[in-house]
């Protein structure tokens, strides 16, 4: 459940515009809801401002759809990361949202923005993962702006947007390859930057694992890392900076 419902529902029973009985079968599925094959925290909203999100890769279909029927019903909206269009056509719901690049849907969402992240992709074979965190800070109620193939084989690419990056907040980059990328934004801003270091790359990557390793071992101090490929704990990372 998200906390601007629950204050609304408590608001309206005070006004007397809500019967308690009927505040109470809302709020009877807290702190979770039992389906047998899931268990879902209709709470973390509550506690943490991020609500539960359905991480859809090796559930069943109609685990996947179960589940955000269920989030609906409370919360009047879901995210669902590395989903598939398969399962966004079986939700039947007109106001969801597919990205096909990173297999996200969205249905619902924060509708007024808050802030400024950017998030950065150094090639467009990283754009999956920074569409993941872009939209999930979105989804939470972050202002998004997204700057892709801007990696560090053709750095005048970069340096022409150096007023888009000023204007930011938090600044996420995404990488794969050598993974240098986040340290050349880090030398350019003082904002708060998150790397993301992508699987993206030939044999010697090793699967996103040499792009960890500089990211790491950036000589840029108080650069964030996260893990290989998590667009979407790098989208909600930013998001509690910028609404901070």
């Amino acid at each position: 459940m998200d906390i601007d419902i629950l204050k609304s529902l408590l608001t309206d029973v005070r006004a007397g515009k809500t019967p308690i009985e009927k505040a109470l079968g809302v709020l009877k599925n807290l702190p979770f809801e039992d389906l047998d094959f899931a268990k879902i925290d209709h709470h973390r909203g509550i506690r943490s401002d991020i609500p539960e999100v359905i991480y859809a890769l090796n559930k069943k279909p109609e685990e996947v759809i179960a589940i955000a029927h269920a989030m609906m019903k409370k919360s009047r909206r879901f995210l669902i990361t590395r989903g598939s269009e398969d399962i966004y056509r079986r939700l039947e719901l007109k106001k969801a949202a597919f990205f096909p690049a990173s297999g996200i849907i969205s249905y619902g969402g924060k509708p007024h923005k808050k802030g400024a992240v950017l998030v950065i992709s150094a090639g467009t074979s990283d754009i999956p993962v920074a569409e993941e965190a872009a939209v999930t800070a979105a989804f939470l109620g972050s202002k998004t702006e997204t700057l892709y193939d801007v990696g560090v084989a053709g750095i005048h690419r970069l340096l022409s947007r150096r007023k888009l990056i000023g204007k930011a907040r938090v600044i996420i980059v995404a990488a794969g390859m050598e993974g240098a990328l986040p340290s050349v934004v880090g030398g350019l801003t003082g904002k708060p930057l998150i790397a993301v270091p992508t699987s993206v790359g030939y044999g010697t990557s090793l699967g996103g694992l040499t792009a960890l390793f500089a990211m790491l071992n950036s000589c840029v101090p108080g650069m964030a890392v996260v893990n290989i490929d998590n667009g979407f704990g790098a989208g909600c990372f930013a998001h509690k900076i910028n609404t901070m």
